[in-house]
């Protein structure tokens, strides 16, 4: 958070000292009146309040405005991998794009009501002197994982041996290093995983959250904090390894809980995302929707433990491997513009397998329940993605006796060969995929081969086609 270290520049306009921020009308806000009134602002706008935030629309964003109005301190609780940090560190998007500190200050004083000792006694020298820097809002955040062996010294100050070695006294309020959170003052403060933290070092952030004070070693150093913090927290840890000690959750304003998301469509938009796949490989939505519909089955599996949950990073991580497969696919095969297909997606589970905790009885079927899971998405989502009358010519067409090779080891051209030109073909890549891009005839082909692929599934896992399977190829047939 230090202006110095800043990746902003600020604007050339920018008063560079206290009188000239008094001559421009300067009004100082404190941090959680400045989230309040650019928050305001944005909702009656109807501008981005929390961009890249999904699924939370209608439940949580609700609450966290509600809480943000009142000028709460938040607690947000829920399972691993719900998007808590990332909601949080969109709350920095709130503050003012520039805000005036003392230049040089190791806390960002406002040069108006400077507070650190030094800040004080250069105020004093200088006058209307004081030299002003500027920070940008996405420099006033800070974030700290709590760590079992976070120490108090982390989080509020210590003595700066240095400082003492250059001939400073004990006394001396300026021999203090400031911790994380005064560092933080002026801004956002993160304490990620809360419960984590060892209740004596909890007890040390009572008098930030409600007299503003802090001491270090000794040092009862009256410093009126500015900041709004928030925690988070997963429901297990908050009730079983470790827990918010009663007092400090008493000072936090509000608690609020947050979830998966509740619907395929914003499980599918989080991934697409998300997801960042490596190389020139294409995944088609239909194959999105796979995952999405896979990993909302795990989390309600009877045989996974409910109490761990099951992170977004768990449908992430299998749209990379499925696009890591399908590249290693085409570099086998010969193919230039690879698109994913469903015989890309079984080695997601070797993959998620350690990403899951399992019911005790479980042990030994991880693997045969996730492929048994995948299997239920790929046919949900077939269902979801095709009617009758559309798939009524493929059906046709193996009515007649046909054979088609797929799979791994056969090309997207090999695999429409296979099939044949048939009439139905186009209409069907357009019901599945509607967005895919038709002026590209590589990638279209792959779209379509993959498509075909994703439709002889569906109809296999619906017992309408049989489906051999060989060492590196499949054959469907009637």
């Amino acid at each position: 958070m230090s202006p110095v270290t800043s990746a902003h520049t600020a604007p050339d306009n920018a008063p560079p000292t206290l009188g000239a921020l008094r001559a421009a009308g300067h009004t100082h806000r404190t941090v959680k009146a400045e989230v309040r009134e650019n928050l305001l602002a944005r909702l009656r706008s109807g501008d981005e309040r929390f961009p890249g935030i999904l699924g939370f629309s209608a439940s949580v964003l609700p609450r966290l405005e509600r809480a943000l109005l009142a000028g709460h301190d938040i607690v947000l609780l829920g399972e691993r991998g719900q998007g808590k940090s990332r909601l949080i560190r969109t709350l920095t998007g709130l503050l003012d794009a520039w805000s005036p500190v003392v230049d040089g200050c190791p806390i960002n004083d406002h040069p108006y009501a400077p507070v650190c000792a030094r800040c004080r006694r250069l105020a004093a020298e200088t006058g209307d002197d004081l030299p002003v820097a500027w920070v940008h809002r996405w420099d006033r955040y800070g974030e700290k994982l709590c760590t079992p062996d976070t120490g108090v010294g982390d989080l509020i100050g210590d003595i700066d041996p240095i400082r003492l070695a250059e001939g400073r006294s004990l006394g001396d309020p300026e021999s203090v290093h400031y911790g994380l959170v005064p560092r933080a003052n002026r801004g956002v403060f993160c304490l990620n995983e809360l419960p984590d933290l060892p209740a004596r070092i909890q007890v040390g952030l009572f008098n930030v959250l409600e007299e503003r004070d802090v001491q270090v070693r000794g040092f009862a150093l009256r410093l009126p904090l500015d900041m709004l913090l928030v925690a988070s927290a997963n429901p297990e840890d908050y009730t079983n390894r470790g827990r918010i000690i009663t007092p400090l959750k008493d000072r936090f304003g509000a608690e609020i809980r947050t979830h998966y998301p509740r619907e395929v469509e914003d499980e599918a938009a989080l991934i697409l995302q998300e997801a960042a796949p490596s190389g020139d490989v294409t995944v088609p939505r239909h194959l999105v929707e796979v995952v999405a519909r896979f990993t909302r089955l795990v989390r309600e599996s009877s045989s996974v433990d409910a109490r761990s949950g099951v992170s977004a990073r768990f449908a992430i991580a299998g749209i990379e491997t499925a696009a890591a497969a399908a590249e290693r696919r085409a570099a086998l095969i010969g193919e230039q513009r690879p698109v994913a297909r469903v015989c890309d997606l079984p080695p997601i589970v070797e993959t998620l397998v350690g990403k899951v905790e399992f019911d005790a009885g479980e042990e030994g079927r991880e693997t045969e329940v996730l492929s048994h899971l995948l299997r239920r998405a790929t046919a949900e989502t077939f269902r979801h993605a095709v009617d009758e009358a559309t798939l009524a010519p493929l059906a046709d067409l193996f009515a007649d006796g046909t054979k088609v090779d797929a799979g791994e080891r056969v090309s997207a051209a090999e695999l429409l060969s296979g099939v044949g030109a048939f009439l139905g073909l186009d209409a069907l890549v357009t019901r599945v995929e509607p967005d895919q891009d038709s002026a590209d005839p590589k990638r279209y082909e792959g779209y379509a081969a993959a498509v075909l692929e994703f439709a002889m599934e569906g109809l296999y896992l619906n017992r309408r086609l049989s489906k051999e399977q060989l060492e590196d190829h499949a054959v469907y047939r009637t």
